[in-house]
This record gives C-alpha cells, structure tokens and sequence, in this order.
C-alpha cells in the first residue's frame, strides 16, 4: 500500500451557491491556511457525528453568515493534495437567508463560467467548472421518419424556449435521412449557442461537426477508452454501469428508467429511492430520464440528479 493510498480521507462539503442568472460564488482562502489566496467553493470539514446536509448549513453560517434554505446533494470528487486526501461533497445552494458576510477574512466573488476574473483556483475545483456548463435538461429527440418536418420545427421551438442540449436519436430511421436529420439539428443548434451528442454514431457526430457522442450502455461495456469528443455522455441502468461510466472520464451520465415510459414498457423501474440510492456517490453529473416531466425537477434534485433528460417533457417527440 503506498503511502497516498493509506491515508484517511478528510470529508469536506463545499457548496455552490448559485444565483437564478447563473452566477455562483467563490470564496478566497484567508492569510494563514494551506493553499492561501487560492479561490474555492466555500464549506469546509464535516465534524465527527454531523451529517453532510449540517455541516454544509453550520459552515456557510460560520463563513458567510447566512442559513441556507434550499440546498441540493449534487456529485463527489476525490483528490490528492500534497498535504491532505479529501473527499468533497458538493451540493447545489439555491436559497439562502441573510446578507453574506466576510466573517473569516476570506474575499468572495461572485463569478460567471464564461467571465471567471479572480486566479489561481483549486486544482479540484477544474471538474466542478465543467459540470456547471450543463443545462439541467437534456433534450432527447423521439420523432419517427414520417414525423421530418413538424421534427424540425419542434427542434427550432425547445431551441427558441431555452433548450441547450440536445441528443438526436433515430434507431428506427433510414440512414440517409437520418444523416440529412441530425446535421439540420446541428446546424439549428449552434445557431442558439446549443450543443448536440449524437446517440452512439461516433463516425457521424465526427462527420457533421456534432459536439460530441451519447454512448449506450451496451457501447459503455465494449469500449475502453474515452471517445475523442469535447462532450461525452452515457445511458446508464445501475450503479454498476455508472462506475463504468466515471472510469472511462465520460462527462455525464442519463439513469433510469425512473418512471413508467411507453418507449420502455417493460423495463424495471428504479424509482426515486432506486435513482438516489445508485448517484448518492456519483463523481459526474447524472440525469434522471423516465416518464418524467418539468414538474418533477425539484424531486430529481432532491435525490442528487444534476437533471432532467426527457423527450416528451422536451416537447421532442411527435
């Protein structure tokens, strides 16, 4: 056993808390502390007997002043720090009370993905940037080749009301109209600032300039390393195939099905204790996919989904 691998994790909760236009906060590490004047998420260690959940609450109160009201379990990351292991358990911070307030000396900022302006930050920060770049709706294409033209229209108006990530899918589709299809979407997509995967066509979203690939979970067994793509996500059905999709450094995954669906009539249901019990310790973003709706976005979070991948809810299918 190496002397990195025997070391005890030191359990840390970090919170993004995040303004309705997009920005979140970072804090500046104060004089005296390890890695001082790097910029982090602010939390801190979770003390012995204390949940996740409290000590997130207890240690923005103690920095920042504020009670937290809506927070969301969100992903996992683990990382070496020459002086310490630790294990960050990061939640989404919606709603607070209160005024921030710099009660340990530390500078805060409140930052925007496209404008970050305070340096250096924490090496284990890199990861968290990056799934902030995804939408919390994952848009999934569910029309049939008869369905072409109302399809496209369809994808112009979720792309109008705010969509920004798109999977094209069409197992059922001839493909040449499907090539025509997906590289119309593309073209429409990037337009709006969008990004679109196509489902499992590595050689097509390579040909049509897609911004990345949607692997299957029968796709996530065959391959053994990461597709070259700027974006990757996956279809996953158990805790097993989530851990797959983390070693292969896949970007995200969609999970379920969590409810009944007719594309999947005869699938087993994880429902949402099914769903939170298999992403409690995910390291990437998950979204929740199966029968669901925009209504039920506050309850995917609340069991630690990133998101919702829907079709119908998209408003893209027939």
């Amino acid at each position: 056993m190496t002397e990195l691998s025997a070391r005890r994790r030191i359990v840390v909760v970090a919170a993004v808390l995040q303004q309705p236009d997009g920005r979140f906060l970072l804090a500046q590490r104060p004089p005296g502390k390890t890695y001082a004047g790097y910029w982090e998420f602010p939390g801190g260690k979770v003390e012995s007997g204390e949940t996740p959940a409290a000590a997130l609450s207890r240690e923005l109160h103690e920095e920042l002043g504020i009670e937290v009201t809506t927070a969301y379990p969100w992903i996992i990351r683990e990382f070496d720090y020459p002086h310490a292991a630790v294990r960050l358990l990061f939640f989404r911070v919606r709603a607070w009370r209160g005024e921030l307030q710099s009660r340990e000396a530390q500078a805060f900022a409140w930052q925007r993905l496209d404008a970050i302006d305070v340096a250096p930050l924490l090496p284990a920060n890199g990861p968290i940037l990056q799934a902030l770049s995804l939408p919390e709706t994952y848009g999934i294409t569910g029309f049939m080749p008869a369905d072409y033209p109302k399809a496209i229209e369809r994808i112009d108006e979720a792309l109008h009301q705010g969509l920004h990530l798109i999977q094209v899918r069409g197992k059922d589709w001839p493909p040449e109209l499907f090539d025509r299809y997906a590289e119309a979407i593309v073209a429409r997509a990037h337009v709006r600032s969008a990004r679109v995967l196509i489902n499992a066509d590595m050689e097509l979203a390579r040909r049509i300039g897609a911004d990345g690939v949607h692997l299957t979970s029968k796709q996530l067994h065959a391959i053994h390393k990461r597709p070259d793509f700027p974006l990757v996500g996956a279809s996953c059905h158990s805790a097993k195939e989530l851990r797959r999709a983390e070693s292969l450094g896949v970007d995200f995954a969609v999970l379920g099905p969590v409810q009944a669906t007719p594309t999947h009539a005869e699938a087993v249901l994880l429902d949402w204790a099914g769903f939170q019990q298999v992403v409690m310790n995910a390291q990437i973003p998950v979204f929740a996919l199966g029968g669901l709706q925009s209504v039920d976005r506050d309850q995917a979070l609340t069991c630690g989904a990133h998101g919702l991948a829907m079709v119908r809810g998209a408003g893209l299918s027939g």
